[in-house]
């Protein structure tokens, strides 16, 4: 839990290994589990709505709240901490994390930070590089237990994660122009149910004109109406093409 005492260090890694651990016996168990402004990726959504059995609309009224961030100019969300004293998450216990296999990506990477680069092209792997995020009330740093970064974030299932949110993250941080402030107004609604809300964009391909003016084969149909992953990829190649004109769906001549 943060406070006004709370100290934070950044420290770039590279291949050196660092010491960590975090258990039932750690003094501080949960403490990093409140007062938090996680803002949440699709892929997180995706997987906490499945995991809780709830459509992603339920899951987003319960559970999230919107965020105004300079840093984008696409609306983000983060989870809704509960109304407590400490601010605590939702879904943790004194006991740990009760969606512990389906965590966002966030609780996943700490104490680590990754900073991705070259998100500009979607068929490029993004180069990676790591620091150490040191909270002064975090006692897992005292455990023996060492690690590489490469070693941490295969451990914690980030790889993913990762390539889901580069993705969205190439579309997110995009400087590209969005038209005038009506299209503006418009693409914005559409990157949020794209990006959000997958049930109700799963609506919109399927339950309205959009198969009969876009050219999508009966493969693609038949897995993005059941998998929310492929749905998610077929999300992200909508909105490069509504939001950006970039060649990545088929117009019906």
């Amino acid at each position: 839990m943060s406070d006004a005492r709370e100290e934070t260090t950044f420290f770039p890694i590279g291949e050196k290994p660092f010491r960590f651990a975090c258990h039932k016996g750690v003094p501080c168990f949960t403490d990093c589990c409140a007062d938090l402004s996680l803002i949440l990726t699709p892929y997180d959504i995706v997987r906490l709505k499945n995991r809780l059995g709830l459509a992603s609309g339920e899951f987003i009224d319960r559970y999230t709240e919107p965020k105004l961030d300079e840093a984008y100019r696409f609306p983000v969300i983060r989870l809704l901490m509960n109304e407590d004293e400490r601010r605590s998450c939702p879904f943790v216990t004194p006991h740990g994390c009760t969606i512990y296999e389906d965590r966002p990506g966030a609780c996943r990477i700490y104490p680590l930070g990754r900073a991705a680069m070259n998100l500009g092209g979607a068929d490029q792997p993004a180069r990676e590089k790591f620091f150490l995020v040191r909270e002064s009330h975090c006692r897992g740093f005292e455990e023996e237990r060492e690690w590489t970064a490469a070693e941490w974030m295969s451990s914690e299932g980030l790889d993913d994660y990762n390539a889901m949110n580069d993705q969205w993250l190439r579309i997110l941080t995009s400087t590209r122009s969005l038209g005038s402030k009506a299209d503006a107004e418009r693409k914005l609604a559409m990157f949020y149910m794209a990006s959000y809300n997958l049930d109700r964009f799963r609506d919109f391909v399927f339950k309205s004109p959009f198969l009969e003016r876009f050219e999508v084969d009966a493969d693609t149909r038949g897995r993005i109406a059941s998998d929310d992953t492929a749905l998610m990829l077929f999300a992200f190649d909508w909105l490069r093409f509504a939001l950006f004109g970039e060649d990545t769906m088929k117009v019906r001549q």
